[in-house]
């Protein structure tokens, strides 16, 4: 091969690197030798736009009996507006000025849409994320999303945040996700020039009360089984060890989330641990219908850990294999893997049987979390087991207090100070 030959590399559209420098000169040459007329290939420009915003148009353009071409364009009072002029570039020019007008000051839902839709696109976000995002959006937004982006003002901002926050009564927590897509709204709006304020000085510069929230904490007995209700559970799931049940014992002994026990493997199990590896999630498709999907990771990237299962329990690994000892997945049945929510109806069902409040498989988590610190595990150990960063998010959010009003009384009864002499109260007795 000779030395001087250039070598020949396809880049992937069809041109080679020698191609490309050829067409590069060739064009440089045109435009300083005056060959290409600029004014046309603006014009040409002009036209393409032209032609992609009548094919967007969602109406047909067309020529009337009485000569005279209509279209409609869309319009906030009536739903759409006729357009009824004597020729037919003259009904394209109208259209193509009002979809020039809403292209350069878009609603605030059509900045929303380009958002969430660029967060989805580059793997920020995933389906259930965005589909939560989507539905917030439809909540809160349902008039102030159809404001023009460029006539909303700071003032209007803070107006709206607030009114959510009185009107949908939402908690500090609830209150976060608004912000979230405030946040990024407003942001892409001003990256995009429809705005010129930046929204975290707005947002900072708010005074708002934390009085203004709902308390989102709810009771203790709402949150927790307690001593009596945990043993009669325990006792009902034992009573039947099908595959459902035994799913439910495995989260009362190590309390891992539903979502990670419907999507656990046989080789996550090591025989004394359990690798928490991945989680089930959930998402509507283009119709509507909800899809039950595996994210390969947790739900935290503290989620990736080991969960010791106690030698005692280890009876119940050994019942699910014996059912399902074919199964990729632990909790199959008739060769489908079981989902979360079969998992969530059977404890519903388990509490209406037992004759307590209902609770969700969540409330075993936060159960398992609150036994962990009553007996003063160590905290490293508690924030392993629960894939949590910090002992006092557990603590915060997990812990709660799981003594029946007869086991309080015991201990109070119990304190020295408390116990009052009985042979000179013998009036009162």
């Amino acid at each position: 091969m000779s030395l001087n030959k250039p070598t020949i590399i396809n880049i992937g559209d069809g041109f080679t690197i020698e191609e490309k420098l050829n067409q590069a000169e060739i064009l440089r040459y045109a435009l300083e030798n005056n060959i290409i007329d600029l004014s046309y290939v603006q014009e040409k420009i002009e036209m393409a736009k032209r032609e992609e915003l009548l094919e967007k148009h969602p109406y047909k353009i067309s020529q009337g009996k009485d000569g005279k071409w209509r279209t409609y364009i869309p319009d906030k009072e009536s739903g759409r507006k006729m357009i009824k002029k004597n020729s037919k570039k003259v009904v394209e020019d109208a259209v193509i000025s009002f979809w020039k007008a809403e292209m350069e000051n878009p609603t605030v839902k059509d900045i929303f849409k380009e958002w969430i839709e660029r967060k989805l696109e580059i793997g920020e976000i995933k389906k259930p994320t965005y589909e939560r995002y989507s539905c917030d959006f439809e909540r809160y937004f349902q008039t102030f999303g159809e404001r023009k982006i460029k006539c909303v003002t700071e003032d209007e901002v803070e107006d709206f945040i607030i009114d959510c926050i009185t009107q949908f009564h939402l908690t500090q927590k609830g209150y976060s996700n608004l912000r979230t897509i405030i946040y990024g709204v407003f942001k892409r709006a001003r990256k995009k020039k429809y705005v010129q304020f930046g929204i975290t000085e707005v947002i900072n510069n708010m005074d708002i009360s934390r009085k203004i929230f709902k308390s989102g904490r709810k009771a203790d007995h709402e949150e927790v089984f307690d001593d009596e209700e945990f043993e009669q559970l325990e006792k009902c799931l034992m009573k039947n060890p099908d595959l459902t049940n035994l799913g439910l014992l495995l989260m009362l002994f190590t309390g891992i989330r539903v979502g990670e026990l419907a999507v656990l493997k046989w080789d996550d199990y090591d025989g004394n641990s359990i690798h928490i590896r991945r989680t089930e999630t959930r998402f509507k498709d283009d119709t509507g219908k909800y899809v039950y999907d595996i994210k390969e990771s947790p739900k935290t990237e503290a989620g990736i850990r080991e969960v010791v299962l106690p030698p005692q329990c280890k009876w119940i690994i050994r019942k699910i294999r014996y059912i399902n000892p074919f199964g990729e997945y632990m909790f199959e049945k008739d060769g489908n893997r079981m989902k979360t929510y079969s998992f969530r109806k059977r404890l519903y069902y388990l509490c209406d049987e037992i004759g307590i409040l209902r609770r969700s498989p969540h409330k075993i988590r936060k159960t398992y979390a609150s036994i962990l610190l009553d007996n003063h595990v160590s905290e490293k150990v508690i924030i392993d087991l629960m894939g949590h960063t910090d002992i006092k998010f557990t603590n915060k959010y997990y812990g709660r207090n799981r003594k029946t009003n007869d086991k309080k009384a015991e201990i109070l009864n119990s304190i020295p100070e408390f116990q009052i002499n009985m042979q000179n109260n013998r009036t009162y007795v």
